[in-house]
């Protein structure tokens, strides 16, 4: 469980569209306000499927080649291999031209509200849903199991803790810093998209294979 919530927190952590839409709060007229909302937004939308996860659970993982620890197997499989085919998908697709999404116009307008509700809609939900298929085997009476779960969401939410701590401690350099890396960040896009997506899949499609099969 640890090493898979390792991978799909990095991934999470490294996603390009999230990371350029943050750079761009922090860069608006209240930018450290609407990043904070953002953030802390963000984190509760993992903590909150995490928590419903054990809710159903009870804290307790299912006993192996039972049939709620097969399903929780199969979602990360199909997870994966759908994360291999869209990165194909997108490796393979002619390149679109294509502007700077509307919502960037508004982005010095926006309210804090506005912020947290975009981190939710920018969370990348098929990664958030291999964690927490994952999580289904965490074991709440292990202190091990809490700290895991805990980092999970921590390294999920490493960038923009990285981010809002740069701009508050030397905001100058943080803007100019920050928006040189969005800049990069926009420029491979799609090979950023393409690479975590088909890395990320191909482990859990490998490794729910073995757990199926194990």
């Amino acid at each position: 469980m640890v090493l898979d919530l390792l991978v799909i927190g990095t991934a999470i952590t490294l996603g390009p569209l999230h990371n350029s839409a943050y750079i761009l709060l922090l860069s608006s007229r209240r930018g450290v306000r609407q990043g904070l909302a953002f953030l802390l937004s963000w984190l509760a939308n993992l903590i909150a499927v995490i928590a419903c996860v054990m809710l159903l659970t009870g804290g307790q993982p299912p006993d192996l080649h039972t049939a709620p620890s097969t399903a929780s197997i199969t979602v990360k499989l199909a997870i994966g291999v759908a994360l291999v085919f869209y990165g194909a998908y997108r490796y393979r697709r002619p390149p679109r031209p294509h502007g700077p999404p509307r919502w960037r116009a508004r982005i010095d307008d926006a309210s804090p509200a506005t912020a947290a509700g975009l981190a939710w809609v920018l969370q990348p939900w098929a990664l958030v849903g291999a964690g927490a298929a994952t999580a289904v085997d965490a074991n709440l009476s292990t202190v091990a199991d809490w700290i895991a779960l805990t980092g999970y969401c921590l390294l999920a939410t490493l960038s923009l803790i990285v981010m809002e701590t740069y701009a508050l401690r030397a905001p100058v350099a943080a803007h100019a810093r920050l928006n040189a890396l969005r800049s990069w960040m926009d420029q491979h896009q799609e090979r950023l998209i393409v690479t975590l997506s088909v890395l990320v899949g191909l482990w859990l499609t490998a490794h729910s294979i073995y757990e199926l099969v194990v």
